[in-house]
């Protein structure tokens, strides 16, 4: 593979701007970090190597990178072991996997933990350099949407009494919009989710309300209106409905009231947890999820594989529904490596008596590529756009 690189190392370089980016090169192999190294070089990138594990996350630790490229196989801590080192420690650097021998399960694992991409032996130069010029841009956005986001807080918390009105106003004019989810290729509707909206224009989108409810300490007052109105549009309908809900709220004690309006349709209503909220702040998670499951709730992990928090809410919720996160879905018709992820994900889930729904469905391709991967249920623009109750289906 080295001749390979070297050879057409001078036409991947021609014409490629300074990038200006850090980047940590993992490889017991020192002709091959070599390589590696000065084909980034070439490119514009700083490069570091390391030989193992422990040098790297030395390095990690005393540096700043805009990215890793390790081997999987390494002496000692192998690089599997390095990027759940590094999420433990919470660094957000991207980290590119190679291989020579690929692996489903590494695969999955790579997904589980957040990896940036897998790529595999022979690597082309000109992929490699593309590859970490596209992490490296996206972990210096990264940076700047954290710092934004710092100095929106900042604003936020010097401006409560503004943003407490707002959200006052916010939840004066909260309004619901739904989504059909479908049974493909059936052509059968089965049920609806609730999205959040509010005709208060300072919070334009969905997160941003709940940022601010987050910020207030007023999360459960959200997710009550929510649960509320939902409960209220659905009650003529014989539908299923699907409920996202904020890990906060199961410490209110208004969600296991038998007579609130939710708790009344108990038995065909799906709250759906997601997996970007962190339930580590919820004690006894499992007595209470098996509370709402005695009332007649089902569970669902939303969001499924859109973090490194990966399947460890499974041990928590023991869903009945598993919702594959869009990043999943989109495009998978021309990846394999995610074709074989939802493939595995799926099969493993109709083994658990799981049911699995996948969101963010654009494409005919897509649609199609997950009914041959045996999926269950489906939903996304393709079939209809979220609207007031309740949009039609297009077949």
């Amino acid at each position: 593979m080295g001749a390979r690189i070297l050879r057409r190392r001078e036409n991947v370089l021609e014409g490629r701007p300074v990038n200006h980016g850090r980047v940590l090169v993992v490889d017991d192999d020192p002709k091959l970090s070599r390589i590696f190294a000065e084909v980034l070089h070439g490119a514009g990138f700083a490069v570091d190597t390391a030989a193992d594990g422990r040098h790297a996350l030395a390095l990690l630790e005393r540096l700043s990178f805009d990215t890793v490229i390790t081997d999987l196989a390494l002496p000692g801590m192998d690089g599997m072991e390095i990027l759940r080192t590094v999420r433990e420690r919470g660094l957000e650097v991207p980290v590119i996997f190679v291989t020579g021998t690929p692996q489903l399960s590494t695969a999955m694992q790579a997904v589980e933990f957040g990896a940036f991409r897998y790529l595999l032996k022979p690597i082309d130069p000109e992929q490699l350099v593309e590859v970490v010029e596209r992490a490296v841009r996206l972990h210096k956005l990264a940076a700047i949407k954290r710092q934004a986001k710092e100095y929106l807080e900042k604003e936020q918390d010097s401006e409560h009494p503004g943003l407490s009105e707002r959200f006052s106003r916010a939840l004066a004019g909260l309004e619901l919009a739904f989504q059909p989810i479908v049974r493909w290729p059936q052509k059968r509707l089965v049920a609806y989710e609730a999205l959040l909206r509010t005709s208060e224009p300072s919070f334009p989108r969905p997160e941003k309300l709940v940022h601010a409810a987050e910020t207030l300490g007023r999360v459960h007052e959200l997710g009550r209106a929510i649960r509320a109105r939902a409960a209220l549009r659905m009650q003529k309908s014989p539908m299923r409905l699907f409920v996202n809900l904020h890990s906060e709220e199961l410490l209110d004690d208004a969600l296991y009231d038998p007579k609130a309006p939710l708790s009344l349709i108990a038995g065909r209503t799906v709250l759906e947890v997601t997996e970007r909220a962190g339930l580590d702040r919820v004690p006894d998670v499992r007595a209470r999820i098996d509370r709402l499951k005695r009332m007649g709730f089902s569970v669902a992990v939303d969001d499924l594989g859109a973090g490194y928090s990966g399947l460890s809410s499974f041990v928590q919720l023991d869903p009945q529904v598993a919702k594959l996160d869009i990043a999943l879905v989109r495009n998978l018709h021309r990846e394999p490596t995610k074709r074989k992820l939802v493939q595995t994900i799926t099969s493993l889930c109709k083994e658990l008596g799981i049911t699995v729904l996948a969101e963010g469905i654009e494409s005919r391709e897509e649609r199609d590529a997950l009914e041959g991967l045996g999926c269950d249920l489906q939903q996304g623009f393709l079939f209809a756009r979220p609207g007031r109750a309740f949009p039609a289906v297009h077949w």
